[in-house]
């Protein structure tokens, strides 16, 4: 059975309805021709951009010159009102001073250690869950933002000022859903920018609140009572090449960044996987009865081979980012035609991961795919769940755990069956659904 997609659009139409489309529904309102194409331009007198789904072309903007391919500095006017200059957006040596403070956090035995916090969170997850018919993508919200919170903080969501920091999140989706429309289509300076006052309010209420956070961990690592987590972490890792920590307002986007990075994208993720997982009976009783081999033991979760594949494959399906932007520093050649300086890159793993090109029954779930040759030829050349090189997530590793962890403890205890509500999926910042994920849920014996 095919996981849905929007059907993509036909034909040029003209550059007013293709921006409402983005607004409406981007996936919908890009052209069919995406699944097939190695490489499609636009452009328009406000638009020059070039969708990469070259394995060849990604290799050499993600990895093998990445200086001269930065994120598209678009993308700030999106974001910065939340994420100020944090590691997410930023470039160049701001950028990299960031990343040689923050990869030792997530460095080899760390995941580990966030192993019980990850584990909570999903048990409380689980726990939470009502039977009947639910709207799984705001239970898939809050249980990733509590493990940002434990994992960060050693806190709950539920607790003080965590609470206070997830309520206001869900008011910043209202006012303005993460739309990265500002890195795909380069407007001009009289266009109103895709934020508004009221997204400008509620983003530096979060940011406030973040402030109260990291102001009183500051304070616990001076009395020696900070618990060991990640903002311990982070807080108390010096730059190797200059020695400085981040200051107090640097702190403030990089946690900016890890809720948003670890929250948003880990809750559709996770959202997408429980509904596969419904619609497909035979891989949800497998996932189900690997859930007894989890234990509190970290090594527990390499046991659970099945639910691992159904993540990985949910990813491919519906990966955590829809699409994001490089930029040209300088002109390029590429597949034989001429790329301009300040051009807009588009690598979008929704189309590169649903490619028919690259994959073999691109739009079906089948998490055995990733044990054939096919299957792991496809993932060396067109799976991107993380990014690829210099930039791709530091939390990936952290995220696939929490990723199987959860599916054992919610499929372990739930049946899940799905509604008459198939669900449409639409791309804001990540994939979510028009209207919901409608499941219905009944306890196991």
């Amino acid at each position: 059975m095919t996981a849905p997609r929007p059907r993509g659009a036909e034909g040029r139409g003209t550059l007013l309805r293709l921006m409402r489309g983005f607004r409406s529904d981007l996936l919908g309102a890009l052209p069919e021709r995406l699944y097939h194409a190695w490489m499609a331009e636009f452009r328009s007198p406000l638009i020059h951009s070039f969708f990469c789904n070259d394995p060849a072309l990604l290799r050499i903007i993600l990895q093998d010159r990445p200086a001269d391919f930065p994120k598209s500095n678009r993308m700030r006017e999106g974001l910065a009102p939340l994420l100020g200059n944090g590691v997410f957006i930023s470039n160049g040596e701001d950028w990299a001073r960031q990343r040689r403070i923050i990869d030792p956090a997530f460095e080899g035995g760390r995941v580990r250690e966030s192993f019980a916090a990850i584990l909570q969170a999903a048990r409380a997850a689980s726990d939470r869950l009502p039977a009947g018919r639910v709207d799984i993508e705001p239970h898939a919200a809050h249980a990733a933002a509590d493990v940002i919170f434990r994992s960060l903080f050693s806190m709950p969501v539920e607790q003080g000022i965590a609470a206070q920091v997830f309520d206001a999140f869900r008011r910043h989706q209202e006012a303005q859903p993460l739309v990265n429309l500002a890195a795909l289509l380069p407007l001009p300076r009289w266009m109103p920018r895709p934020h508004s006052r009221r997204t400008r309010a509620t983003a530096g209420h979060i940011r406030g609140l973040i402030a109260e956070m990291v102001a009183e961990r500051q304070r616990e690592l001076d009395a020696g009572t900070a618990p060991d987590d990640l903002a311990t972490k982070i807080m108390t890792t010096p730059d190797p090449q200059t020695g400085q920590r981040f200051t107090a307002p640097e702190m403030v986007d990089q946690v900016a960044v890890l809720f948003l990075a670890g929250h948003e994208t880990s809750a559709s993720v996770l959202a997408w996987a429980l509904w596969l997982l419904a619609e497909h009976p035979e891989w949800q009783d497998r996932v189900a009865a690997e859930a007894s081999l989890l234990s509190d033991d970290f090594a527990s979760v390499s046991r659970l081979k099945a639910t691992r594949a159904v993540f990985r494959e949910a990813l491919r399906l519906y990966p955590a980012v829809a699409m994001f932007a490089r930029e040209a520093v300088t002109p390029q050649i590429f597949r034989d035609r001429a790329v301009p300086r300040g051009a807009q890159l588009v690598v979008s793993p929704w189309h590169l991961h649903r490619h028919q090109r690259l994959w073999d029954r691109p739009d079906e779930f089948d998490p055995a795919r990733w044990d054939t040759p096919e299957g792991k030829t496809s993932a060396r050349q067109a799976y991107l769940p993380f990014s690829a090189g210099p930039r791709a997530c530091p939390g990936a590793s952290l995220a696939m755990v929490e990723g199987v962890v959860m599916l054992a403890a919610i499929t372990g205890a739930h049946r899940l069956r799905t509604t008459e509500r198939r669900p449409e999926p639409v791309a804001r910042l990540t994939i979510r659904a028009h209207d919901g994920i409608w499941l219905d849920l009944a306890p196991r014996s």
